[in-house]
Formats: C-alpha cells, structure tokens, sequence
C-alpha cells in the first residue's frame, strides 16, 4: 500500500524544519532529529564559536566515524560467532564419525 508522504516539523538548534515522510517512518524521523539535534548541540557547545554549516559537518563525520566503529565492532563479533560455529561443527562431525564407525563394527 502506498501511503502519501506527510509533513512532519523538527527543530535542529531551535530551528524549525518541515520534512516529508512515509507516516511509518514518522517516529523514526522524530527520534532521528532528536538524536540529531543533540549531537549538533555537543559539537556547538564543545567547541569554539562555530557556524551552523561547520557544525552539521563535524556532526556528520562523528556520527560517520560512531557508524564505522559500530561497523567493525559488529564485523569482529560476527567473526567470532562464525568461528564458534565452526568449532561446534567440526565436533559434532567428529562425534557422529565416531558414532557411524560404532555403528558399522556392531
């Protein structure tokens, strides 16, 4: 079903934007600029005297950069889990190796 995009109101910095989105994706959007808004307000109060445009910028490459890390993070568990898996393959295909060859001497 495709439903029409709606207006929905955010505010960065105590600026108001006015967005267009799938009414599903509604709260996500809320939540994102919230997160959004917070990340910015960081950068702007941790810094020196910096322009709304320098402060989107150096707030997108730290979200960037946060994604990249969460990204390998996420890479080295998958790994991990995948070489678990293969341990416990490896012993069950021994212990049903040991199971078939009882199996032909009886």
């Amino acid at each position: 079903m495709n439903e029409h995009p709606v207006p929905v109101s955010i505010q960065i910095l105590d600026k108001e934007y006015r967005v267009s989105c799938a009414p599903q994706e509604r709260e996500a959007l809320l939540q994102s600029a919230r997160i959004l808004n917070m990340k910015m307000r960081e950068v702007r109060d941790g810094g020196k005297a910096l322009g709304i445009e320098r402060i989107a910028v150096m707030t997108a490459l730290n979200i960037i950069h946060e994604c990249l890390q969460n990204q390998h993070a996420h890479e080295e568990h998958r790994q991990y889990l995948e070489r678990g898996v293969d341990r416990l393959v490896t012993k069950i295909d021994a212990l049903l190796g040991r199971r078939d060859r009882k199996e032909t001497i009886d």
